[in-house]
């Protein structure tokens, strides 16, 4: 909204130009994000606290996490609110890509709002069932996949990219629908897998944000998608305001949420902020590098799939527990070593997905 409005000044003052730099307004947006979490964090997690809205804790689970039991959670709803004031203070709501992942961003949290709910005020400790659950996320993903895929104007928009190779870029037709499913569905599910110790999932998602960020950013400027060898997405450079809304967003949760955690963010924050992730590497044809950036939500994943199946196909576990930062935590790693080096691994891993730039 903003945007416009600086539109409007350059008729009176063209210093309000400096506005049109897409580079401006995601400082800006990150900011805003990051001031709009730090003002507003005490008093969502004080009336949480007073609703008595707290966290229950597996009974099953390592004995260190019943401490926090009645911790405020549904946390992740302050992110959701920080990102959309951001975005639309910032972006250019003209563009569709905004849209897109503003839209598939909220109404996964609404789906993570209605499952703390239960959970948390109504006392169904199952909250909405997991086919319920895929049924909606499945069904927001598929419908975004099919807009997507009959409003592309281009055809390296739906297009199947492989890094590392320049000249790799395989057409889908349809199969596009379903790998936006698979994408966003499954990261979204990830990213919540992941969400079991203070501060675990947030900073890989800031950081994995980041890099689609710059990925959008490159890919939506003509010079820079030429010379990387990077499909030219027009619109996709927008979306950086989006990205940097969700780092500072996340920033801005972190210092609550970092150990010992003040607040959890709860399914209202980890499927929206995976679903965001996973809509963003579809948006800018970046499937695979958000599978290399994001390794510890696929680990995270995988040790579940192996220890569910072990256990049904052998009747052994392979992991103590899982998701896998359990299994660490039961081998007597402290927490905070098990969060820092899993964020050190995600640096590394993001690295690795952006090296994917050049080497091609």
């Amino acid at each position: 909204m903003l945007l416009y409005l600086t539109d409007y000044l350059m008729n009176f003052d063209s210093s309000f130009r400096v506005f049109q730099y897409l580079t401006l307004r995601a400082i800006l947006g990150a900011l805003t994000a990051l001031i709009i979490s730090l003002i507003i964090g005490p008093i969502m997690i004080k009336k949480l606290t007073h609703k008595k809205i707290g966290q229950s804790i597996r009974q099953d689970g390592p004995e260190s996490h019943h401490e926090k039991a009645g911790t405020p959670t549904m946390g992740g709803a302050l992110i959701l609110v920080a990102i959309t004031i951001s975005t639309l203070l910032w972006a250019d709501l003209e563009n569709r890509y905004v849209w897109v992942v503003l839209f598939v961003t909220l109404t996964h949290g609404i789906i993570g709002f209605i499952d703390d709910y239960r959970k948390v005020m109504q006392g169904n400790s199952d909250g909405l069932s997991a086919k319920t659950k895929l049924f909606w996320q499945s069904l927001i993903a598929i419908s975004v996949g099919v807009f997507l895929y009959t409003a592309a104007e281009l055809p390296a928009e739906t297009q199947f990219i492989v890094p590392f190779f320049k000249n790799v870029m395989i057409d889908m037709g349809w199969g596009y629908v379903f790998v936006t499913f698979i994408v966003v569905v499954g990261t979204s599910n990830a990213v919540n897998l992941t969400d079991g110790l203070d501060g675990l999932a947030i900073m890989p998602t800031v950081m994995v944000g980041a890099a689609l960020g710059i990925f959008a950013y490159l890919s939506g400027h003509v010079s820079f998608a030429q010379y990387l060898a990077i499909p030219y997405l027009p619109e996709s450079g927008e979306l950086i305001v989006f990205c940097a809304a969700l780092v500072g967003a996340g920033l801005g949760f972190l210092w609550f949420n970092t150990y010992p955690a003040m607040v959890f963010m709860g399914d209202v924050g980890a499927l929206a902020l995976g679903a965001a992730l996973g809509i963003l590497a579809v948006l800018v044809r970046q499937e695979i590098v958000l599978m290399i950036m994001g390794g510890v939500f696929v680990a995270e994943t995988v040790s579940v799939i192996i220890q569910v199946v072990s256990y049904k196909l052998r009747g052994k576990r392979v992991f103590l527990m899982a998701p896998i930062h359990h299994h660490y935590e039961l081998k007597g790693w402290p927490e905070p070593r098990i969060i820092v080096r899993f964020w050190i691994i995600t640096v590394i891993l993001v690295l690795i997905g952006l090296a994917t730039l050049k080497l091609r």
